[in-house]
Order: structure tokens, then sequence, then C-alpha cells
């Protein structure tokens, strides 16, 4: 379990001090799939380079498992089970995506066992377990791949954030499948996804709302979805409704 006590975190610009978060209380349970959603800009994406320990808060106390992690670095959190995917996979040029699954691990693994891993993300793992994690992948591959890390790695808690970004549709729809797969399977851990995707919000059991550095709501998808779907001040609800919208008149035309 990951509780955050009054999270706070400022940087300084030109125009002076600036807060992102601000003063955040939450709580991450085992065995729950938790999205996170918000207007752009709000401290989402920030809210999870802190959790992972990138950045550090300005105030505030974090703990995982009931230890004070606060002042733990990056790869302590890690090895301590807190895994953690960008919005852009890292490329890692002379590096084949079984050496980087093998990292993942951290101890040997075979060739069979590192393409279960592909295999549970969706790829053919012959076509994928000797290429190099280059620019020759597009971007859902290298997504998958990264998730297939954090399968390897099993993350006690494993943060995405923004997973849709700059993905095609067709590497979507095969995320969802995914993240549907991983939430089945779910055991003793938790799942974070930070997201503005309706369908990404639809398999969560917990959706947190963050906007403008606090925390707007928190509570169960079937309590907080439909606020943000229905209201038009909620986060993102226009975008939801055009959502809605534009699937209608797709059935129609069909």
């Amino acid at each position: 379990m990951l509780e955050l006590k009054n999270i706070s975190f400022g940087v300084e610009d030109e125009d002076g001090a600036k807060e992102i978060i601000r003063d955040i209380s939450l709580t991450i349970p085992d065995n729950k799939m938790i999205v996170v959603t918000g207007p752009n800009g709000g401290g989402k994406s920030t809210l999870a380079r802190i959790i992972a320990g990138i950045e550090k808060p300005t105030s505030g106390k974090i703990y995982f498992n009931g230890e004070d992690i606060t002042d733990k670095s990056i790869t302590e959190r890690a090895r301590m089970g807190i895994g953690f995917a960008f919005q852009q996979p890292v490329k890692f040029k002379g590096i084949r995506v079984i050496d980087l699954i093998r990292l993942a691990k951290g101890s040997e693994l075979s060739v069979s066992d590192a393409c279960e891993y592909l295999s549970e993300v969706g790829l053919c793992a012959r076509e994928y377990i000797d290429r190099e994690v280059n620019n020759s992948l597009s971007g859902g591959e290298l997504k998958r791949i990264e998730i297939a890390t954090i399968l390897a790695k099993a993350s006690r808690l494993s943060i995405f954030d923004e997973p849709e970004a700059g993905i095609d549709l067709w590497s979507f729809q095969n995320l969802i499948q995914v993240f549907e797969g991983m939430r089945e399977n779910i055991n003793n851990s938790s799942i974070m996804i930070i997201s503005h995707q309706e369908r990404i919000l639809n398999i969560a059991d917990e959706i947190v709302v963050i906007r403008g550095g606090k925390l707007a709501a928190q509570g169960s998808r079937d309590e907080i979805l439909p606020t943000l779907l229905n209201t038009d001040s909620a986060v993102n609800g226009y975008c939801f409704k055009q959502q809605g919208k534009a699937a209608k008149a797709a059935a129609a035309a069909n």
C-alpha cells in the first residue's frame, strides 16, 4: 500500500516560486487499479514522478508498505517494487529486447521465459526477442515492451504515465487488453495509471481527480466516472461527451 501525506511540490521560474502540487493526501491500496485523471497541467504526471522518486516533494511524506520512502532514490524505490513507465519509453541503442527484460528481472532469464512476458503484452516473441530497443520500433511496440519489463520485475506498484500518448488506435486497443489482463491477475500489488482516456477510466477500480495541483475527488469508478461524463465543469467532460456523440454517430451510420 502506498500512502501520500500532505505532499506539496514547487519549482522556481522567472516569475518566482510556482506550486504544482498542493497538500495532497492519498492512499493507493493493494489489489486495486487506480486511474488518476484531471485537466492538463493539473499536476498528475508530477505526482507520478514524485511517487517514483524522479522528483522530491517540497514537503510531506510518502510511505510504501509502512516504510517512509520520502528520501529514497528512484533506484531504491525500484528495488522495493515500484515500477514506472514513462509517457515516451526510453530507447536503448545496442540493447536487445531480451537484454532489457533480463535487466528488469534482475536475474538470468531463459529465452522461453522472456518470450512469455512478450506474449502477455500481445507481441510475437520470435519477431521481437532479439530486436534492438531503438527507433525501428513503433510507439505502441515500445509501450508494450516497457510493460513487459514491468511484468518481469513483478512490481508491487506499477505506475503508467499517460500510456496512450503517441500511439495509434490499433495499439491503443491492444494496450487496453493488456491492462485488463493485468487487472485480472493483480495479486498483492497495485496499478496506478495517469490517463484522460474514457476506456482506461472504465476499467479502473477507483478514480482520482487532480485539478489545479489539488486532490479534487476520489472514489469508485461507478461514483466518479458519471460526474466526468455528464458535468460540463468536470474534468474533460466536454471531451468525453464528444467521444460519446462520435460513437453514436458511427453506430447510426452503420
